[in-house]
């Protein structure tokens, strides 16, 4: 079974380029979402504790099966501990036998940042040149490197009520063509913005975007509501806003939209990506991307980097399944008075 590190990762994006990488990404992401009733779908399994919430994300078609462990504890950085930690696997469902399994820390920033930017690929405004950052956590970088790909970003504004948090990603940022505006709330930080990507991470409703700081049309990739109970946009303001969800049956718990009616109904993103219907600010107005995250785009980033570590000789091979040359003997394994006779 191979196996990929955080090491194996990043050997992997220094030999692909972040650039290629994600364009690539975002091609498989695209090919996927676009066979949407290919796959066995079903919203996450979520345990949620006190302090946050422990998810496991499946999903299947007829060849592979993916899942992701993931969970999302927002006090976690006061005490040094990544917010969201994640691994994952991918199986081989003719046999089930497992072929991958891999952190998915790194690779979750990756997929949400590569959906994000291709959501708004297609109900953005193509010309759009300035970018509006709300939270600048561990999740926006990738999302500036993800919508460079896209578009010729030559502002971003940002905010974040953490000051560290700002100078991280300052200092992060500098070796990229960006004129970079620090601002002093979420008011002033999207003045201007085609694009805003909102991605705080308290597991609270919250108001982060209102009607009222919206003055012309833009697209708002909400990234940070994805569990009950914890939102980032104002409820007029996505009541009088076009929305897109991943998987509706999943955001309508998760979501946004969480905050409207049960009976509400939206564009799915599959439906956009195969032209069943066509979303985009110049026709609707304001649109709303409501990015939950979805199993789908975990199956994409596992398929995509396990044909990458293959292809590239990353990646370690560990004995996590036995290999016997009679598989009706595992007992011979833990015998005393017998070798294992594997293969």
């Amino acid at each position: 079974m191979l196996v990929l590190q955080i090491s194996d990762i990043g050997k992997i994006l220094k030999q692909v380029g972040y650039k290629t990488f994600f364009q690539e990404l975002m091609q498989t992401l695209e090919s996927d979402f676009k066979d949407w009733d290919k796959f066995d779908k079903s919203p996450r399994l979520a345990t949620h504790v006190k302090d946050g919430v422990i998810e496991l994300m499946p999903v299947s078609n007829e060849e592979l099966y993916s899942f992701k462990y993931v969970n999302g504890h927002p006090k976690n950085p006061k005490s040094n501990k990544f917010t969201v930690m994640a691994t994952g696997q991918l199986s081989q469902v003719k046999t089930g036998e497992p072929l991958l399994f891999s952190e998915m820390t790194i690779l979750t920033a990756l997929r949400t940042a590569a959906t994000s930017a291709l959501a708004a690929k297609y109900l953005a405004h193509p010309k759009a040149e300035v970018l509006a950052f709300i939270g600048t956590g561990a999740q926006s970088e990738f999302q500036y490197l993800a919508f460079s790909q896209i578009f010729n970003i030559k502002t971003l504004r940002y905010y974040d009520i953490d000051d560290n948090a700002m100078k991280k990603f300052a200092t992060n940022m500098q070796k990229f063509d960006v004129q970079l505006v620090p601002c002093n709330s979420a008011k002033e930080a999207v003045l201007g913005a085609q694009l805003i990507t909102t991605m705080t991470a308290d597991k609270r409703n919250q108001t982060i975007l209102t009607k009222d700081m919206i003055t012309q049309p833009v697209f708002i990739n909400g990234v940070g509501g994805d569990c009950p109970g914890k939102t980032e946009l104002e409820k007029e303001l996505v009541e009088s806003s076009t929305v897109v969800v991943e998987f509706l049956e999943q955001s309508k718990i998760e979501g946004e939209i969480q905050q409207l009616r049960d009976d509400y109904v939206c564009t799915e993103l599959h439906e956009v990506f195969n032209k069943q219907k066509t979303i985009n600010v110049q026709t609707h107005g304001t649109v709303i991307y409501d990015s939950v995250g979805f199993a789908l785009e975990d199956y994409s980033v596992l398929r995509y980097v396990y044909g990458l570590a293959k292809k590239l000789n990353v990646g370690t091979h560990l004995e996590l399944i036995p290999n016997l040359e009679d598989v009706k003997n595992l007992y011979s394994l833990i015998d005393d008075k017998k070798e294992g006779h594997q293969k």
